[in-house]
């Protein structure tokens, strides 16, 4: 089951990262980038590496608690810097900010095996997770990851605020509290291309954390969207999130009646359920939704 809810923890708060673990997120992502002023880079980096270091096989309700950092973009000159400190946490993967393209991902990609090597990390096991949609190019090569080989490609992600500077723009929401056309685009080329990749699908995060009523419905939305994760920016928004994505016991169950209808018609290609049609795309759907491959 992918993470469903992925909370950034800035790299250089120590009570904010000794909290992280039992926040109840799926996924812990140590910031170096925007949680980070240039000055505290340094020693967040040491702070990051030695939390991925002393979390690395701690389970939490029979489940490992994911370890992501992001790093600085490349347009910094800093991820270099970044990855030689953190990677010796051997986090469980990287998370590339404003990323440009599968050009980038390579690059990182071929960083990571080096620095895998170095720290006796199992070679391949850190995956990548980009931020697709920070600058106006970045979003234009959302569809360029469709026919590239990234086997350490994770899933894909974007974000709202960075773009909307890039673009000089007073809103991201129409009245109606719906994503304007450029968010509501490049949100959709995140959604279709993950799918079409086979890998997760990560909505934004919802920025006003004392918004509980805009998290739940965002997280909502997100989920019925076929996104099967979203970001947070604050420990509040994680079991709104958890709640969202859980499948509820009902469609549990209406998930096992349907893999047991076509079980037991196997040569069927279309069954009558509870008065309506289903085919195979249901059965996908609800074999998706019990985890079974």
């Amino acid at each position: 089951m992918p993470p469903r809810s992925w909370l950034f923890v800035p790299g250089d708060s120590e009570t904010k990262l000794g909290k992280a673990m039992s926040t109840g997120a799926h996924a812990i992502i140590v910031d170096l980038e925007d949680a980070v002023a240039l000055s505290a880079k340094p020693e967040a980096r040491t702070m990051a590496r030695d939390w991925l270091a002393a979390h690395r096989h701690h389970v939490i309700e029979s489940r490992a608690m994911a370890r992501w950092v992001r790093i600085n973009a490349f347009d910094t000159g800093m991820w270099r810097d970044d990855l030689e400190v953190v990677m010796a946490g051997a986090p469980d993967g990287v998370m590339l900010p404003k990323c440009e393209g599968p050009d980038q991902i390579r690059q990182l990609s071929a960083e990571i095996y080096e620095l895998e090597q170095r720290n006796r990390i199992s070679v391949g096991t850190t995956r990548i997770l980009p931020l697709v949609s920070e600058t106006a190019r970045s979003a234009l090569t959302i569809t360029a990851y469709l026919d590239e080989a990234m086997p350490r490609l994770a899933g894909l992600t974007w974000g709202a605020e960075d773009l909307s500077a890039v673009l000089g723009a007073s809103r991201k929401r129409d009245a109606s509290g719906a994503w304007t056309d450029a968010f509501r685009f490049i949100r959709a080329q995140c959604l279709l291309t993950a799918h079409a990749k086979s890998v997760w699908a990560i909505d934004t995060l919802h920025d006003d954390f004392k918004d509980e009523d805009g998290t739940r419905r965002a997280a909502e939305s997100a989920r019925a969207d076929g996104f099967t994760g979203m970001l947070a920016i604050h420990p509040a928004q994680v079991p709104i999130i958890n709640t969202a994505f859980a499948p509820t016991e009902a469609e549990l169950a209406e998930a096992q009646a349907i893999v047991a209808l076509f079980a037991s018609n196997p040569g069927a290609g279309t069954l009558q359920y509870n008065g309506r049609m289903i085919d195979q795309p249901h059965v996908k759907m609800a074999r998706q939704l019990l985890g079974i491959s």
